[in-house]
């Protein structure tokens, strides 16, 4: 039975396409930091912005739809509590980042830490909570892909101010 659930894009695989969107827009600051070409901290501007947004809404939903459900389906929430935590550090450094005034070292320095974060973040929803979460009874994770679908337009929309 599992097998036929797996083929179909569940929670888990929409949840793991924001963390490999992410880890590009990393990628793509880390060469701009490399190049010290014209308009290089606009560019680091637009793109730290566009990372915090992307992350603040992953992790609201993550916060809002995917942590409770799973939360209720599996008997060791350690995992869950860490991510909470790994949660609030990284808005913490969110934060930061949307406040500075400069695009300097710091700044840099800023955005690399948080990808490293999420970078840590990631190893362990992938390797341990998503596995934990598809091994779960009763947890419709097909169903929940739909629900953090919808939230996630829904809060892209508030935030960038579209009504696309």
């Amino acid at each position: 039975m599992p097998t036929t659930k797996r083929a179909e894009p569940d929670a888990c695989s929409l949840l793991d396409a924001d963390h490999r969107k992410v880890k590009k827009m990393f990628k793509a600051y880390e060469e701009l930091t490399k190049s010290n070409a014209a308009g290089a901290p606009q560019k680091k501007r637009e793109l730290a912005n566009e990372i915090c947004m992307e992350l603040t809404v992953h992790a609201q939903i993550e916060e809002e739809i995917f942590y409770p459900a799973l939360r209720e389906a599996i008997k060791e929430t350690d995992l869950l509590d860490e991510a909470e935590v790994e949660h609030a550090s990284a808005k913490d450094l969110i934060a930061q980042i949307e406040e500075a005034a400069d695009v300097d070292d710091m700044f840099d320095a800023k955005v690399i830490v948080l990808g490293e974060y999420i970078d840590h973040h990631v190893k362990e929803e992938r390797n341990e909570m998503f596995v934990k979460a598809r091994a779960a009874r009763g947890l419709d994770l097909v169903g929940m892909r739909e629900q953090l679908e919808t939230r996630k337009e829904e809060l892209m929309s508030e935030l960038t101010g579209s009504t696309a």
